[in-house]
């Protein structure tokens, strides 16, 4: 299969050289000129042609034409267009230029880096992108600028609840959406179970959500890719920022590597919720732990014209305990290499490695214990990833590439000593391999007509050493293995593979009025085990294996786009249906911890979402931001469970309303308010009852899941951004944040529980779990020099 695609490759090319012979190109990089900065998404358009080019993740573009005298003329939001006479008669064109930012525009909050219409001229659709002034500006919690949390503002993404690990797009779970950091995966992007995220505003440069329409470059998750880009540093000049919080401070640090061929930026955080508490706790919990970090750093270097390096980690962890503790956290890193094989191909070639582990364990203050128990699991990753992309000319851009992922689980590594005398309870780890090829090609059939096809495929194994069962048909209880089968070092034990076909089309209606059609289909070769309320830092990842297969869904849209008053509105409707297989549910009390045969305790079923999403932005300005309103659902079917019948999944939420304002008082003064309301999640409540001996116990007599919904959840948000006149050390720049959250001190619901009443146990009642109860104030204090 790969030799097939390289020789249409290569015929391609080949084709290429003789349509190519009376065309030239142009191409280079669009930077930022204060500091250095790639542009992404920066606009080269050709009046003479009516189209013209964005440049790629990496600043780069490249512009195939007919000999001859043209005008470009590059912009990007909040950056003053730059116009250029080009002659290309006789030879390719090198043209590197750099936007300087718009003084006037430095208050003005844009959602996207792009040109003014590109929502509607773009072939891409269910995307979003937020800049990060954008996130600074709006209402927080605790005042900590938080990317996970804003783009649960956008439609089509929700959450179980407050404190819950994670976030939920167009019906999937948390695991089936692809959290990227510089291209390596995150498999927990929160911090203090959900309240913060893993994501230091600091060191972010890009935030970009898909929704629907996926590339052929992008695999192994069902729901969405979330690709957040790190900075590269300042190459121009030393540049220090942080800031001082209620809960937390950061720090970050850019300056220029060798002459300004390159550039470097450490970012770090740390919460002192534990430095704050520590004089009033008694003695047995002075060396109590409660805090988090992180460490983010970046480094690049420009060897010529054609060759950069980049180099990129993360570490962070949340540490919690005093007799007894547990922590958990992320690391990554990640080294890429940008070639420019000529004006029309350009490679980035990545490599990286992630690793999720947790610890828990009894015995923090005893090095001898005699009673203890200790616990670790983790997930780590090792991939190779080359991306080309070719362009061909002003009507076609191919990208074409691959990637192969090694993993490596380990389910849990337990000690329980009593005694003195330890016994080891862990599980056997669980290997895996994943490759996947790609092509597709991005193509303008008329002025009005662009569409994107492409087709990835990927192959999995999972392979040993290691034991796999086999077992009796799904009932809905727990099974017991049939047969067990044990298997050495790098046999095979299971292969699966997969066709994921990509289709998107954009149909200009207009000049500011368009409709787009997307396709695509995904394959997931990991499951997150969890059967709580919501995911948490201790649920176990697993692979797919000869019992658990691939999760696959497919998913179609359609969406009308069009925006008013020269681009000052945006507005889109969007439709979208996507069925899912292949589906992991647990049996009623399942055992998902340190249980071997865990698999016996799984059910596997089918899901399937639909839904309808409306937003309108306002981009200009000094009243900006946008409202977006969700109706959709979400549910499964699983053989043992309802009774066999579709129910709601436990992250349905048929209404969800966001709205997000964002006013500039003055340059130095803001104001911002974010409100939201969304139905209640499913829960599945008794409906009956037995009393026994006086005392009550709640049934479900009919198997009912998900059967009623818990209370509706609303809140409101407000802050305050007020930046000092006077500035720090003569050149600094200073800004006071204040908000509030929670505004009107609603008590939303995070569960709702059935229990016996303590002082009538014939009786019982609804108990309502809040996380936040309360209005919480907050004041930040963030600077720059």
């Amino acid at each position: 299969m790969t030799q097939k695609l390289l020789a249409l490759l290569v015929m391609c090319l080949s084709l290429s050289s003789l349509w190519a012979q009376d065309k030239l190109t142009i191409s280079g990089y669009v930077k930022d000129a204060k500091n250095g900065e790639a542009l992404i998404g920066a606009a080269i358009a050709v009046p003479a042609i009516g189209g013209g080019v964005v440049t790629n993740d990496y600043g780069f573009y490249s512009l195939t034409l007919p000999k001859g005298n043209y005008k470009l003329i590059f912009s990007y939001l909040g950056y003053i267009n730059q116009e250029k006479e080009v002659a290309l008669l006789n030879a390719d064109l090198k043209l590197n230029l750099e936007l300087a930012e718009e003084a006037q525009e430095l208050d003005v909050i844009e959602v996207k880096a792009k040109r003014e219409d590109e929502n509607v001229r773009s072939i891409e659709m269910s995307v979003n992108k937020i800049e990060m002034r954008t996130i600074q500006k709006m209402p927080a919690l605790l005042g900590e600028v938080d990317v996970i949390r804003s783009i649960q503002f956008l439609p089509g993404v929700t959450t179980v609840g407050e404190g819950a690990t994670g976030f939920n797009v167009r019906g999937g779970g948390v695991d089936q959406n692809l959290v990227l950091l510089d291209e390596a995966p995150v498999f927990n992007s929160s911090h203090l179970f959900g309240f913060f995220s893993v994501f230091n505003p600091d060191a972010v440069k890009d935030v970009k959500l898909v929704k629907g329409g996926i590339p052929a470059e992008y695999g192994g998750r069902l729901s969405s890719i979330l690709d957040v880009r790190m900075k590269e540093g300042n190459s121009k000049e030393l540049d220090v920022s942080g800031g001082v919080g209620t809960i937390f401070s950061r720090l970050a640090i850019e300056a220029p590597l060798f002459n300004e061929k390159g550039s470097f930026i450490v970012a770090g955080r740390r919460s002192y919720i534990d430095v704050l508490a520590k004089p009033f706790l008694n003695s047995d919990l002075r060396d109590s732990r409660f805090y988090f970090y992180d460490l983010s750093a970046k480094a690049n270097v420009r060897i010529d014209d054609k060759n950069t390096f980049f180099l990129s980690g993360y570490f962070g962890r949340d540490v919690f305990g005093a007799q007894f503790g547990f922590d958990w956290g992320n690391g990554t890193g990640t080294a890429r290499w940008n070639h420019v094989f000529s004006n029309k191909l350009f490679l980035n070639l990545t490599a990286f490695y992630s690793n999720y582990d947790y610890r828990i364990q009894t015995d923090l203050q005893d090095p001898n214990p005699q009673d203890a128990f200790r616990w670790n699991s983790n997930i780590k990753n090792y991939s190779v990833k080359p991306d080309f992309t070719w362009y061909v000319n002003a009507k076609n851009k191919v990208s074409f590439g691959g990637q192969s992922i090694y993993y490596t689980f380990e389910p849990g590594n337990a000690t329980a000593i009593s005694g003195g005398e330890s016994r080891n309870l862990g599980l056997p780890k669980k290997y895996a391999i994943e490759n996947a090829v790609y092509i597709s090609n991005e193509q303008k059939l008329k002025r009005n007509l662009t569409i994107q096809y492409g087709i990835r495929y990927s192959l999995y194994d999972y392979i040993g050493p290691g034991r796999a069962y086999t077992w009796p048909a799904q009932t809905g209880e727990r099974r017991s293995p049939l047969t067990t089968t044990n298997y050495q070092s790098g046999d095979r034990i299971a292969r699966y593979g997969n066709w994921e076909p990509r289709f998107s089309a954009n149909w200009g209606l207009g000049k500011a009025t368009s409709m787009k059609f997307s396709y695509n289909r995904m394959a997931q070769y990991l499951h997150l085990l969890s059967n709580t309320a919501a995911a948490s830092p201790l649920d176990v990842w697993t692979p797919t294996t000869n019992n658990i297969k691939p999760q696959v869904a497919n998913q179609v849209a359609l969406g009308l786009f069009q925006n008013f008053n020269d681009n000052t509105y945006e507005a889109s409707v969007e439709l979208y249906h996507k069925t899912m297989s292949n589906q992991v549910d647990y049996i009623q009390n399942s055992d998902l911890l340190l249980n071997e045969l865990v698999e016996g305790d799984l059910l596997i079923g089918e899901g399937r979402a639909f839904g309808a999403e409306f937003y309108v932005r306002k981009a200009k300005g000094k009243l900006n931001g946008w409202i977006s309103y969700t109706l959709s659902r979400s549910e499964r079917k699983v053989l043992g469970i309802n009774n066999s019948n579709w129910f709601p999944n436990r992250f349905d939420k048929t209404h969800v309303l966001n709205v997000v304002a964002i006013y500039d008082l003055k340059p130095r003064v803001s104001f911002s308010a974010n409100f939201t309301y969304s139905t209640g999640t499913p829960a599945t409540f008794p409906n009956s009852k037995f009393v026994w001996q006086g005392f009550a116990l709640p049934h479900n007599f009919n198997d009912e899941r998900n059967n009623s919904r818990i209370p509706s959840y609303h809140r409101l948000d407000l802050a305050a951004t007020i930046k000092q006149k006077k500035k720090i050390f003569g050149k600094g720049e200073g800004e006071w944040v204040f908000s509030i959250y929670n505004v009107y001190n609603r008590r939303n619901p995070f569960s709702v529980f059935v229990r016996q009443n303590e002082d009538n146990p014939s009786q019982t009642e609804a108990v309502r779990y809040s996380v936040f109860g309360s209005i919480i104030p907050a004041v930040t204090y963030n600077f720059k020099f």
